[in-house]
């Protein structure tokens, strides 16, 4: 007689988060995903004139930087240059993921960073060649509004710190970012090519830090 051997496999438990919790853990990505939404809902309210003005105000471009710089700054980020909807899936597969790999205080902190640093150089530069007459003064108002520059330095934080499915998810919104042309124009020192690298550099550099202290303590704690 053959015995027969009876295999118990015991499935994981899924946990089920509260609504409140679910956006509490990722509160910044909620929130960057809201104001973009929100800022795209205004100016498709708003009069064809009024958005252009609008936009046209919000810019980070050389004359703007000078006049209101941090209201330029905060506008900017939120009003899609483009589709609304694809701008939302790009965020969700770079932001939700970030945010859990560092937590709410770090992953807004190195995404405004990344957009703030890359706006001052790519502009810096800017600034430079049109004083230089490398450029004519028309470039000190260019257009130049959109949460890519939030975007990209998300993606280098899910990418380098965060889960498999995280880093997948990123590594689809960089593949799309770079087939619409986020570096064209790079060697010819174009605004947005500059501020795209300069803000990827700066979210390596600073997700370094939450990073190497985590695995410091995951490192010590078997030892204490």
């Amino acid at each position: 007689m053959i015995g027969t051997t009876v295999v118990r496999m015991r499935l994981p438990r899924i946990t089920m988060l509260s609504p409140q919790t679910l956006f509490t853990r990722y509160a910044v990505a909620w929130i960057f995903l809201l104001a973009v939404a929100i800022g795209d809902i205004v100016l498709a309210a708003a009069a064809p004139h009024q958005q252009v003005e609008i936009v046209q105000w919000a810019s980070t471009n050389v004359a703007n930087l000078q006049r209101h710089p941090v209201a330029a700054l905060l506008a900017s980020a939120v009003l899609p240059a483009e589709s609304l909807l694809g701008w939302l899936g790009l965020i969700a597969l770079s932001m939700f993921g970030a945010n859990r790999a560092l937590g709410n205080a770090w992953i807004a902190l190195i995404c405004l960073a990344g957009h703030v640093i890359g706006t001052a150089v790519s502009e810096g530069i800017e600034a430079y060649r049109v004083s230089h007459g490398q450029l004519p003064a028309a470039a000190r108002t260019i257009i130049d509004v959109g949460p890519s520059y939030v975007v990209v330095s998300a993606i280098v934080v899910a990418v380098a710190f965060g889960s498999w499915p995280a880093r997948i998810g990123a590594v689809v919104a960089f593949v799309i970012l770079v087939n619409v042309g986020i570096f064209d124009g790079l060697t010819h020192l174009q605004v947005a090519a500059v501020g795209h690298v300069t803000a990827i550099v700066v979210a390596a550099a600073l997700g370094s830090a939450p990073a190497w202290r985590r695995r410091q303590a995951a490192q010590a704690r078997p030892a204490a």
